[in-house]
């Protein structure tokens, strides 16, 4: 190589190594995101294609660094979902894989159990409706279960009734999150990191009027201006994944608002509190779940988290911002739709995102032991919630590609919401089907 260099100087040279990395950087399909969805779907493509080329780009210079490597841990049971939705298959099939993988690879995880707590009277018809759900969905285990035996598998927990699902589990996502990729590069897959893609569109010879044209007539451009050639398309960008969609001209919507959701964490001496997950019964007025006691793989308890509009799509810390990512959420009426419907709620999440005591009220309906004294300021994380024009938020999973050239070699994951870690290994079976089925691989 060196030679060459000395040979051909150094504009030669370089034309050079543009062509051999054009030579190497071609694929059959290209996974875009390197989170827990995308690992997952390109481990299963590859292990169904052994035979076919795949890479997995990622912006960050590691893996799973955002919603993959930033949530609760909790591995859901399928309990809150719409019987006969996507995101109740995909959970109770996914919650199964997940805990049989963790046991083929050794990934430690903690079948700790979640109990959904009524505290007033009126909350007990929406947990027994819950119950029916739970049943309709298929969760093993479920029961309900009164003061007595709230506090026998939680002593310090108070509340009228709740729902028991000790099916539930917690586990560090992150870590099985490399797993999969180190399941990918065994099966001879690429992962490409630092590569934030910002453009892809078919390539000039690839024309109608070429005939056959190229066999990867797909570039995929990075801001370095770096190329990569391929057949097929996936997307599996989360917080992105309505820019990425736009950019390979596809719909706008469903359109991201990101959430910032804030966690309080009990001191290490006082996480004897908590054993298990300890949530509320959901409200059906208000968009977002509510604060619970969710116990960490490390020992660790986190509490919440609020839920807040970020500033930025990518802004972990309170004054984090971004004036296009600020800009894009404000000027989209389906955000306005949505904070019109819930004026109150939002207000009240604001407060309390200020206010240490304002969260611990919150907490001390479940544990009345809990102070201002006995947490601390914790993680926050990023929620890519997916809104439509008419300030919805979109609850289900959303698959979408495009029309033309381009469109139809795409399939854009555009909305996969919590439990999207829980199911990832059933979400990836679901995309490998679909690309089989769009791509006829």
């Amino acid at each position: 190589a060196a030679l060459l260099w000395q040979r051909a100087g150094s504009g030669g040279a370089e034309a050079l190594w543009r062509a051999q990395r054009r030579q190497r950087s071609t694929f059959d399909v290209v996974v875009v995101g390197a989170g827990i969805v995308g690992l997952a779907s390109a481990r299963e493509l590859v292990r169904r294609h052994p035979s076919l080329a795949f890479a997995v780009l990622e912006k960050e210079q590691e893996l799973a660094h955002h919603q993959s490597g930033h949530n609760s841990g909790v591995i859901h049971s399928g309990i809150y979902y719409t019987p006969g939705s996507l995101k109740a298959k995909l959970c109770v099939e996914g919650a199964a894989l997940c805990y049989e993988y963790c046991d083929q690879k050794g990934i430690p995880y903690k079948q700790c159990g979640k109990l959904i707590v009524a505290v007033e009277q009126d909350e007990i018809p929406r947990l027994k409706a819950l119950y029916e759900r739970g049943l309709q969905n298929n969760v093993p285990g479920l029961k309900l279960i009164g003061t007595k035996e709230i506090q026998a598998k939680e002593p310090f927990c108070r509340g009228l009734m709740a729902l028991d699902s000790p099916y539930t589990g917690i586990v560090n996502y992150k870590q099985v999150a490399q797993s999969y990729a180190a399941d990918f590069q065994e099966a001879g897959g690429t992962i490409f990191t630092d590569f934030e893609v910002t453009n892809m569109e078919m390539t000039k010879e690839s024309s109608s009027e070429s005939g056959e044209g190229l066999k990867y007539p797909v570039i995929v451009q990075n801001s370095k201006g770096e190329e990569i050639y391929c057949r097929h398309i996936v997307t599996c960008a989360g917080l992105y994944s309505d820019r990425l969609s736009e950019i390979s001209g596809c719909s706008p919507e469903p359109r991201i608002v990101p959430f910032r959701g804030d966690y309080l964490v009990l001191k290490p001496e006082k996480s004897y509190m908590v054993k298990g997950n300890i949530y509320p019964v959901p409200n059906p007025r208000f968009p977002f779940l509510g604060f619970h006691f969710t116990p960490r793989m490390d020992g660790s308890v986190w509490l919440g988290p609020n839920a807040v509009l970020a500033f930025k799509r990518e802004g972990y810390k309170l004054f984090d911002f971004n004036t296009g990512d600020f800009l894009d959420a404000v000027s989209y009426s389906g955000l306005w739709k949505l904070v019109l419907r819930n004026v109150s709620y939002g207000l009240s999440e604001m407060y309390r995102a200020c206010f240490l005591s304002a969260q611990v009220k919150q907490l001390q309906k479940f544990i009345p032991e809990v102070t201002v004294n006995d947490v601390l300021r914790g993680p926050s994380g990023v929620r890519a919630q997916a809104l439509d024009s008419d300030g919805n938020l979109v609850d289900d999973f959303v698959f979408d590609g495009g029309s033309g050239d381009i469109g139809s070699r795409i399939l854009h994951v555009r909305n996969a919401p919590s439990p999207a870690a829980t199911s990832s290994l059933a979400i990836a079976k679901m995309i490998a089907d679909e690309v089989k089925r769009r791509f006829e691989l």
